[in-house]
């Protein structure tokens, strides 16, 4: 594992949906992000969109924060299981496999009663 600081892997979109890095483990991170009216999709819930990007960031920020590289998303795969209607979510995300070319991490999202919402699958390309 690279001695990387993970809260500087932020960006201006992330700052934007309110996701920050609360923990580096040493095989990943946990992010969160505090459910707002202004997240919500039609149905009130939180929009699809905003779990999946919680799901890239995590997997991103933990590829970066293991190899200690920049890298970029190749494919992202993932499972809603829970509407998310209020709280704070968070997202695990634990590298399963770091190669010289590519990672590949799982991520669970959970709502704020620790219920497995989301999963995703996200393949990383290391760029250097």
């Amino acid at each position: 594992m690279k001695n990387t600081n993970v809260r500087e892997f932020t960006t201006p979109f992330n700052e934007l949906l309110g996701i920050k890095v609360t923990t580096a483990h040493k095989d990943g991170v946990t992010v969160v992000c505090q459910f707002r009216e202004d997240l919500r999709n039609a149905w009130g819930t939180l929009h699809g969109g905003v779990t999946a990007t919680l799901i890239d960031v995590a997997a991103g920020v933990a590829t970066m924060h293991v190899t200690g590289k920049r890298a970029t998303t190749v494919s992202l795969k993932l499972s809603y299981f829970l509407p998310l209607t209020e709280g704070k979510v968070t997202a695990r995300a634990k590298v399963l496999r770091a190669g010289s070319s590519l990672t590949v991490a799982s991520v669970e999202v959970k709502d704020a009663n620790k219920r497995l919402a989301a999963f995703g699958m996200v393949t990383y390309k290391i760029l250097g």
